[in-house]
Formats: structure tokens, sequence, C-alpha cells
């Protein structure tokens, strides 16, 4: 009854082969993410199992198309897949953002065809997880600031340097990192580069203990006279940075996507509390303190709904979203983390327990307004926006 009643209000329409993909991934995310979700968490345990089977259905290769493995779907499909498997397990749907949006799709959007052929197939049927290395220990917003180098010599590149919050950092067999290739050149200096496990030089470190998301792998990466060949260079040297900024471009769009799917996630654990919940001879939710909260969480969430989509569709029309993205990032996540703290408000002292699943998504959301651009680089990125305009 919740999912019909929030279809029916939500003005944006789907079409039938979106509808089956949606209804699909729900239906596994119900049914088998849904059981273990606490297990993953617990145990801070990467599900690389079912990553590989959403590999198998085609859900991690997204955004590629067809000859290169793909599922060739776009934006809209995408934040459906992304917003559906938020509701059950906000960090499982990071990792499948991580890996689409990221590493596989810069491959795919800057990588040359042989590239593409070499990498995209095992990448987008999930035999391969990818990871993408931008921030560092001592740049995180201002990623131009980083400090790790490519150096040419003998025909190859020498990179040396560190990674920090890498997603799938331990478990990640193929990655794109960037590098400082002419330090004189300030961001037109830095190259995108497709690394891996398989280099000698490149390792794995420290893996981070988190707060939330935590069944979503989060590691250090570190190159110690790591040699890549010529040919791993993607696109030109120093166009990396560039890159790396349409890259995230996207990656919005799925953040936000994922905040709508947590923020509903939470409603709908919170509808379904205040109506089972008694207090005072009825329901909770007959009380005009609990209504005034579902109320607000429902039409936040309807509203980030439709500038997350809106995004989506822009994308997938090939229209400019450099200002779209960043509100619908920006607003989603803030909602999200509103509707999370609502949520854990309405269950009351059951809130602040493991038993009832708003406690994690009171902990996962605070990711989402930093992760990817935080809420305070949306805002600048929409004031500059609003002044060229």
């Amino acid at each position: 009854m919740i999912e019909e009643s929030v279809e029916s209000r939500f003005i944006i329409g789907f079409t039938e082969e979106q509808k089956v993909i949606r209804d699909t991934i729900k239906d596994y995310a119900d049914h088998v993410i849904r059981p273990k979700v606490m297990e993953f968490d617990e145990a801070q345990e990467f599900p690389l199992a079912i990553l590989k089977e959403l590999g198998e259905m085609g859900f991690m290769g997204i955004l590629i198309p067809e000859q290169y493995g793909g599922s060739g779907l776009g934006y809209v499909e995408y934040a459906l897949i992304i917003e559906e498997l938020a509701k059950v397990d906000p960090s499982i749907a990071l990792s499948v953002a991580a890996h689409n949006g990221l590493c596989t799709n810069h491959l795919y959007l800057f990588g040359n065809e042989e590239q593409r052929e070499k990498y995209l197939p095992d990448l987008a049927s999930g035999r391969v997880i990818g990871a993408w290395g931008l921030t560092e220990p001592f740049s995180g917003s201002d990623a131009a600031a980083m400090k790790t180098t490519a150096v040419k010599e003998s025909g190859a590149w020498m990179v040396n340097g560190s990674k920090n919050f890498i997603t799938h950092g331990t478990y990640a067999d193929t990655s794109v990192i960037l590098a400082i290739t002419n330090k004189e050149k300030g961001k037109k200096g830095i190259s995108a580069f497709i690394a891996g496990r398989n280099y000698d030089g490149y390792s794995a470190s420290k893996k981070e203990n988190k707060l939330g998301m935590r069944a979503s792998d989060t590691a250090q990466l570190s190159f110690m006279n790591l040699r890549l060949p010529e040919e791993n260079l993607l696109g030109n040297e120093g166009e990396g940075f560039i890159q790396a900024m349409k890259v995230l471009e996207g990656g919005r769009i799925s953040i936000a996507a994922l905040s709508c799917g947590l923020a509903q996630g939470a409603l709908d654990a919170s509808l379904k509390y205040s109506s089972e919940r008694v207090q005072f001879g009825k329901s909770i939710n007959s009380f005009q303190g609990i209504q005034f909260k579902l109320a607000d969480m429902e039409t936040n969430i309807n509203a980030a709904r439709l500038l997350t989509y809106q995004a989506a569709v822009a994308k997938d029309n090939g229209q400019p979203i450099h200002d779209i993205a960043p509100k619908a990032k920006l607003f989603a996540s803030e909602i999200a983390e509103k509707a999370a703290s609502e949520a854990v408000q309405i269950f009351g002292g059951y809130g602040f327990t493991k038993d009832y699943p708003v406690e994690k998504f009171y902990r996962d959301v605070k990711l989402l307004t930093i992760g990817e651009g935080t809420s305070e680089v949306q805002r600048i990125v929409i004031a500059r926006n609003l002044a060229q305009e």
C-alpha cells in the first residue's frame, strides 16, 4: 500500500521497461539484501557475492553500451536502481553507484577504443570491481591540491603517492587514479590513469572503520614506484581534472537518488511503526505532532525526487546538468538527513536501537552531505552558476 500510494502521488511517469527494472531490483533488495542488512553492517562485511549477482542481472554496467557488455541504460534507470537499493541498504546502493558512476563511467567516457574493449566487459559484468581515486589525505574538497605524482620514465609512468576514502579500495581489481604530471600547470597538470592490484607498487592499506555505510568498503590506496605503461593514460595528459569534474557531475545524480531512497526507506519505516505503536490508547500516527513530521518527510521526498529525475532526464537528453545536478544532490542529501533524524524521533527510544532500520539510516545518511562534493561545495557551484547567469 505504501509503495502504491507513493507512486500515485509522484507526477513523473516511467515507461513500462523502467517499471520492470524498478520492480526487479526492488524484489531483489527486499528478498535477498534486506535479511542480511544488519549482518553486513555489524561485521563491516563487503557483500562481494551480492555485487557479483547484481552484475549478472546487468546492474554493474548500467550506463555502458551493450557492445562493451553493459546494459545500455540511461540515468533515469540508473537513478531508479540506486533509489530502490537505498530504501533497503544505502551502503550497497553506494557501492553500486561508485562502481557504475565513477570508475566504470570514467573509463567509458574518456577511454579510447582499445581501453574500453579491454576493461569495460569485466567491469560491466561485475566480474571485476572498480575503484576511483581522487581524494587524498590532504586534499578533499580542494581536489587540485593532490600530492600524488606521475613521472614519465623510460616509456612508462612512475606513480608515487596515496589516495584516501576510496570506495572498494580493498577489493577493486581495476581503478582509475588521478595524479600530477605537471605541477607548474596546476589543475591542467593533472592526468588520469588506469591502475589496479596486478601492478607492483599498488597496494590497499588502511581500511576505514566508519560511522555508517559500513558494508561499503572504504580504504586507502598507496603507490610506491607504481609503474604504469604509457597506454594506461586516460585521454590526453593534463585532462584528468576536467575529466574528474565531468564524472562527478553525473555522480551527483546517483547520490541524489541514493538520498531519495534512504529518505523513502525512513518514511516507510516510520509510517509502519507509527500505525502500530499505541500510546494513550491510540496509534501515534493520530497525533498531530507525528502527522506533521510524516507530512514534511513526504513533501520533501517528492520535491527531491522531482529535482533528481529532472537532472536524470536532462542528462539522458544530452542537456547541460551543471546547474540542476548540484541542486538535486544538495537538496536530496539534506532532506534525507532530516528524514532520518525525524524517523528516529518518531520511533523514540526504539529508534536508538539496532532492532529497527531507522538507526542505520541515521548513521548512513551523514555521508550523503559529504561524499562526491559536500553541501558547501554544492552551494558554491550553484552560486557561481547564478553569478554567471
